[in-house]
């Protein structure tokens, strides 16, 4: 999809600018990244209920930040717009409704999880990325992406498939405090969302992934 211009998608831009800022600063302060990550056991026994929102604004390191920015730009970008023109109206309120509901719908079940667990850290827009991804698949699944890893532009629904297995592997080694499961989650908001929203997309996207094989 050709980029429009920067003020077609105001909220993916101040998004990736607040998190960019949050997370950098959480870089060096520990007391502002331990206040604002997803601690399921703190957010019961405390009731910071509004750890389930703040973690998705700062990141477990530089990759990890680039990662999620960069996928966030590249879907956003255009999610943003489109949403517009399927809610008949401005982007920003179901911009900022997917955003949102794919952060709290993907730490759910970590939640449930971990809930118990005094040792178990997430942190990240992992689940608010995936749902906008999705989101794009769902509308546009064969929009062509580009990035460094390819040297051709592939479908949005290959890129989507790929960023899943990329979180799976990273999931399976439990090395960081990245909430890599929330990839899945928010997966499945993005896609629900984009049905509610307008029930004829799952139909074409289904015609669409048919004819392809």
């Amino acid at each position: 999809m050709e980029e429009g211009p920067l003020s077609e998608y105001p909220v993916t831009l101040l998004i990736l600018g607040l998190t960019t800022l949050l997370s950098i600063s959480a870089f060096s302060n520990p007391k502002l990244f331990s206040d604002l990550l997803f601690e399921p056991f703190v957010i019961k026994a405390r009731g910071q209920w509004y750890r389930f929102v703040t973690h998705a604004f700062i990141h477990a390191n530089w990759p990890h930040l680039l990662v999620n920015m960069f996928v966030l730009y590249m879907f956003g970008r255009n999610v943003e717009p489109l949403l517009g023109y399927f809610a008949g109206g401005l982007s920003v309120l179901p911009f900022v409704t997917l955003y949102l509901g794919g952060v709290l719908f993907s730490t759910l079940p970590s939640y449930r999880r971990h809930v118990r667990d005094p040792n178990y850290r997430a942190v990240g827009a992992s689940g608010a990325v995936s749902a906008v991804l999705f989101a794009q698949i769902v509308m546009v699944p064969y929009a062509p992406i580009s990035f460094l890893f390819f040297p051709r532009p592939v479908p949005a629904w290959i890129f989507g498939l790929l960023y899943l297995v990329y979180s799976w592997y990273m999931d399976k080694r439990q090395e960081d405090n990245v909430a890599h499961d929330a990839h899945f989650f928010g997966a499945i908001f993005g896609v629900v969302f984009m049905v509610v929203l307008e029930p004829s997309l799952i139909r074409g996207l289904i015609a669409q992934l048919t004819n392809a094989f």
